[in-house]
């Protein structure tokens, strides 16, 4: 690998890890306090299924720093993701809870 080269694959690493650290703050956030009003179902949808291909375009392209970023982006992404799930549902149940099942 010439140095040109190198530099261009320090600066993928470099915005793979920021981008990344990005999301860590909103996971433990969310893990610890359990409150996902704020985040947007549709928005962690769209981003998560989003973050997945670019993992498999990272896997198909064989480049590490895509690989290892959109792998641990998409693992935070997707808890967050089950948190709003779950908790959004939880929340419905509770709200409604004489109604009636069909």
């Amino acid at each position: 690998m010439n140095l040109q080269a190198h530099h261009i694959e320090i600066i993928g690493y470099c915005a793979a890890f920021l981008t990344t650290l990005a999301f860590l703050p909103q996971a433990i956030q969310s893990w610890r306090t359990r409150d996902v009003s704020g985040i947007s179902l549709g928005m962690y949808s769209l981003f998560t299924a989003g973050v997945g291909l670019w993992l498999v375009y990272g896997l198909i392209i064989e480049k590490w720093p895509l690989i290892l970023a959109n792998m641990l982006t998409f693992a935070l992404a997707l808890s967050i993701l089950i948190l709003k799930i779950r908790y959004t549902s939880n929340f419905i149940k509770n709200k409604n809870p004489k109604q009636k099942k069909i």
